[in-house]
């Protein structure tokens, strides 16, 4: 029996067949009712779980769905794996299908995801193949820089990808213009082909085309998956929209949760059609709709106010309305007399905004109900303007924390100026070579001339003593480098950081975002190395590429960051970190709710968002008709975006700015003409001293369940929690190593023979196949990690395999599956592993762990014998629970093994299995206590460990 649902609800939870809409406002409860009617499929229509898809937008909206679903299923003792449910974003559950799929895909093993900076680097390293282009000036403007134009392809070549634009269409259209811009899709799309890379919008493509080209593939999908969820399907594009269609297939179980007043995806292809429109996908009267419009998070004032705000535009234009017609009602239990909406601004043209704002908070602290300063939030526009990034320093001077990791503040901080300053310092060529020509000026340079004054100003200081004699003599060698080092600018860093001027930066304790900033900085600026190392091919640093290496770090990649902006670390676990006010964009507050919410950016106005080749392609080559007129969209998306913003409040809401701006070449107002309405009737917070006295909520606890794996997490944990903090924790990007690659191209070699059996191809494990396989697993897995092996290294990978393939003498038929991926819920973790494969005959099954190794000696490594052996009982317990298998014994196969029988065998026992999770629980009780404590340190991995340098100096 479902309780605690409204009467709306309860209709949303129980419309189980066919077509769904559910039109959810703010607040109205609806990821409380997706997990109600997920548990309701699986209860009263037994439904399996792993038959449901259920797909949101962002990443942490994902997490927080995926903990609340198992802790549903947990708390009714359902049995189910979540690996097998289709959970995630869209881009997420796309990618899994690729994966499961790959090889009916351009896609070959160890593929390269790009992020749109990666996107835009790439285009600009290859920007000579787009420039020689016939034509191509009739796209490109030639007075911009190579960075701007591959900017600026980038936005139109990720639109093509979206809308699924025709290219061949393109290339015969009679505007130039397109027909360049096909071309120069084709260049992309080539490239993508000889990086083996996806980027987000051909995750999707590349899935569309799968489904659409391979029937068998989309059957079975369909077979599988009988109910589909998408929240927030106002911000789905087109190519989703057909991807979900395809999934559904003919049962069109689809069920579409969101708010076409708070769509805010347009730049990225979304269009409120895809809500707006849904129900004319099938037959008439087919498709069910229920309303959830009762707000259970907001006073009544401040859903008044909203409201009041959308029935200010006009959305009717012609005979068609572009907003379902409905009015959000607060629920009768946050009824309270006092006033909850205010403004808090600086008065007529004065400029004391800044001050305002601080006296507002400091009353609200003192005189209110306030505990929390993360009971906070100011959303604006975008973080990145100079007037926020002013308050933002306003504040913290004062004393109140800012969380705004989005506000292009990086390379501001202290301790990354300071690692700015120390690579310019090891390589003091940079100063004399750093003039491409005599004319050559970049803005940048007075930036990295501060941040070597810094640095050595730190040098200065005696405790730096022993930094400052390291220092002189890495740059003297660098100076004059006669011989290739065994480093690179990311291995330099990682010596660089043993000395306290850094060291101390991650010593410290990272209980809250706040107090781990400095080192998580530190960790984004190694992943900022490591990462230039893969796009420009660097391994060592030699006498013939060090001065070029060092021009480009600074002259291109760093100044692109620089740039374009780098976000600080954001903690998914809470959106709201305590003791710090949060800074976001209106689009990163979506989905968020905060006790008081601070609305800026008063200033803005509907802009135009469209140029006339968008006018072109929405015309002539978008899959559908237009929907919204273009002339209008400036204003739709302006007044939903602002009603976002307003309903992120729970207690109160506050508009803020400063009153009539004086430029200097006139006054502006301020608020702008479209505020007017609702901001001229609103009191001063010093006008309603009845704000101090409303009872302010909590920040709400996400409780995202972290998910735990045995090899990359509980085992690295066990083997060096300092590891595990650096590395896993805190996201250090450690240096490649030789070793890594040798084991996972066994593996993965192994896992294609594997999978060959599986789909009934025994015949066509040959020597030449496996090696064919081998060969083309190398040459792609060391262009992904930029490690290659000497070709003796390269023969003992192969012979391990080969050996492998020998012992089985032709006899595969035990095998039953292979890449089991496996999952247990527990009550405040969810522990994940892969089973390399299952063997046996009938229901009684042996699970093997395959180690790319010697087998170690029995006696002298019990310990970590025993560390696998509880790893395989987790598994072997894990098998009973998801099937109808025995698990009779457990193996670890050490493929380098040539003397004696491969296999270490262990008998299951079930008695140890209860006591070996316990083990895991206390593990990630010390995780989540962030308790990194070692009692002695593993020499044995502490040769391959990039932090060896900090521990050898600082433990």
């Amino acid at each position: 029996m479902i309780t605690n649902l409204s009467q709306y609800q309860k209709k949303a939870v129980e419309s189980t067949e066919g077509p769904l809409l559910i039109i959810a406002g703010p607040g109205s409860g609806k990821t409380f009712t997706l997990v109600e009617r997920i548990l309701y499929l699986i209860q009263n229509k037994e439904v399996e779980p792993e038959n449901i898809m259920v797909a949101t937008f962002t990443e942490k909206a994902a997490n927080e769905l995926v903990t609340r679903i198992s802790n549903k299923l947990h708390s009714e003792n359902i049995k189910f794996n979540l690996n097998e449910m289709y959970v995630g974003t869209i881009h997420s559950i796309c990618l899994r299908i690729l994966e499961e799929n790959r090889e009916y895909t351009r896609l070959k093993k160890n593929y390269t995801l790009l992020d749109q900076f990666d996107q835009q680097y790439l285009i600009y390293q290859k920007m000579r193949r787009f420039l020689e282009i016939e034509d191509i000036g009739e796209l490109l403007s030639p007075n911009q820089s190579r960075w701007k134009q591959s900017e600026f392809l980038l936005k139109w070549i990720n639109k093509l990808s979206e809308e699924i634009v025709s290219i061949d269409d393109l290339l015969i259209h009679e505007d130039i213009r397109l027909n360049v811009l096909g071309k120069c899709y084709k260049v992309y799309s080539e490239l993508l082909i000889e990086e083996n890379a996806l980027d987000f919008s051909t995750i999707q493509l590349e899935t569309l085309k799968l489904l659409e080209e391979n029937d068998d593939i989309r059957f079975a999908y369909n077979d599988v998956l009988h109910y589909l969820m998408i929240d927030e399907y106002q911000d789905t594009n087109t190519i989703q929209e057909k991807l979900v269609f395809l999934l559904a297939g003919e049962r069109q179980n689809i069920c579409v949760v969101g708010d076409d007043d708070q769509g805010l995806y347009r730049f990225r292809g979304a269009t409120i059609r895809n809500i707006l429109e849904f129900p004319s996908n099938f037959e008439e009267g087919t498709c069910e709709q229920v309303e959830l419009s009762t707000n259970y998070r907001s006073n009544p004032a401040i859903v008044q106010f909203y409201n009041h705000w959308m029935e200010q535009n006009n959305w009717l234009y012609g005979s068609t309305n572009y907003r379902f017609d409905k009015k959000i009602e607060a629920h009768k239990s946050n009824f309270i007399e006092q006033k909850s909406v205010i403004k808090v601004s600086g008065e007529n043209g004065l400029g004391d905004w800044e001050s305002e704002v601080y006296l507002f908070l400091k009353a609200m602290k003192e005189q209110g109900k306030l505990t929390d300063w993360n009971q906070v939030a100011f959303l604006f526009k975008s973080v990145k303007n100079s007037k926020v990034l002013s308050l933002s320093r306003y504040l913290e001077e004062r004393g109140i924390p800012v969380y705004s990791p989005r506000s292009n503040l990086y390379f501001e901080r202290r301790e990354v100026k300071l690692a700015l300053g120390a690579i310019l310092f090891l390589f003091p060529q940079y100063g004399r070579e750093r003039k491409w020509n005599d004319d050559a000026e970049l803005p940048e340079w007075e930036y990295y001339d501060v941040c070597l004054r810094e640095f050595a100003g730190e040098l200065r200081k005696p405790e730096n003593k022993d930094l400052l004699n390291w220092c002189k003599v890495k740059a003297r060698d660098h100076f004059v480098l006669e011989k290739n080092t065994d480093y690179t600018f990311s291995g330099l860093f990682y010596q660089l950081i043993q000395f306290e001027l850094f060291s101390s930066m991650i010593s410290e304790n990272i209980f809250t975002v706040k107090d781990s900033r400095e080192a998580r900085n530190l960790s984004l600026f190694s992943n900022m190395l490591t990462k230039y190392e893969y796009l420009h091919h660097i391994s060592v640093l030699t006498p013939n590429n060090i001065t070029d290496a060092v021009v480009r770090l600074f002259n291109q990649y760093i100044r692109f960051l620089i740039q374009g902006g780098i976000n600080e670390y954001e903690d998914d676990s809470e959106y709201a970190p305590s003791g710090c006010v949060s800074f976001l964009t209106i689009h990163q507050s979506k989905g968020l709710e905060f006790p008081i919410v601070l609305v800026g950016s008063l200033n803005a106005t509907p802009t135009k968002q469209y140029t006339e080749l968008d006018e072109i392609l929405q015309n002539e080559f978008y899959s559908k008709r237009p929907f919204e007129p273009l002339d209008r969209t400036k204003y739709y998306d302006f007044y939903r975006l602002y009603y976002t913003a307003y309903s992120r409040a729970q207690n109160i809401l506050a508009l803020t700015c400063q009153e009539n701006i004086s430029n200097g070449r006139g006054t502006r107002n301020v608020p702008a003409k479209t505020f007017v309405e609702s901001y001229q009737h609103l009191k001063s917070w010093r006008e309603e001293p009845s704000i101090f006295d409303i009872e302010l909520s909590q920040v709400k606890d996400v409780n995202i369940k972290r998910e735990y794996s045995f090899t990359s997490h509980i085992n690295l944990f066990e083997t060096c929690a300092l590891q595990y903090k650096f590395y896993k924790e805190l996201g250090f990007a450690p240096v490649r190593q030789g070793a890594t690659i040798f084991g996972t191209l066994v593996h993965q070699t192994i896992e294609d023979i594997h999978k060959a059996v599986l789909k009934g191809e025994q015949h066509s494990i040959t020597l030449d196949n496996i090696e064919g396989w081998f060969n083309t697993n190398y040459q792609y897995l060391s262009k992904s990690e930029r490690v290659y092996l000497a070709e003796s290294t390269k023969v003992a990978a192969l012979k391990q395999v080969e050996s492998y393939v020998e012992k089985q003498n032709g006899d595969w038929s035990r095998i039953q599956e292979a890449e089991v991926d496996v999952s247990l819920v527990k009550d405040n973790y969810i522990l994940k592993g892969t089973i390399d494969v299952i063997t046996g005959d009938g229901d009684t099954v042996e699970i093997i762990d395959f180690k790319s190794e010697k087998k170690p000696d029995l006696e002298n490594e019990r310990e970590a014998i025993n560390r696998y052996k509880r790893q395989l009982e987790v598994y072997a317990h894990l098998v009973e629970e998801r099937t109808d298998y025995t698990v009779s014994k457990m193996h670890i196969y050490y493929t380098g093994e040539k003397n004696s029988n491969p296999y270490v065998t262990f008998n299951k026992d079930s008695s140890v299995i209860n006591q070996t999770i316990k083990s895991f629980d206390t593990i990630v009780e010390r995780i989540e206590n962030y308790d990194y404590t070692i009692k002695d340190r593993p020499k044995k991995h502490c040769g391959n460990c990039d932090m060896r340098f900090y521990c050898d100096r600082n433990l």
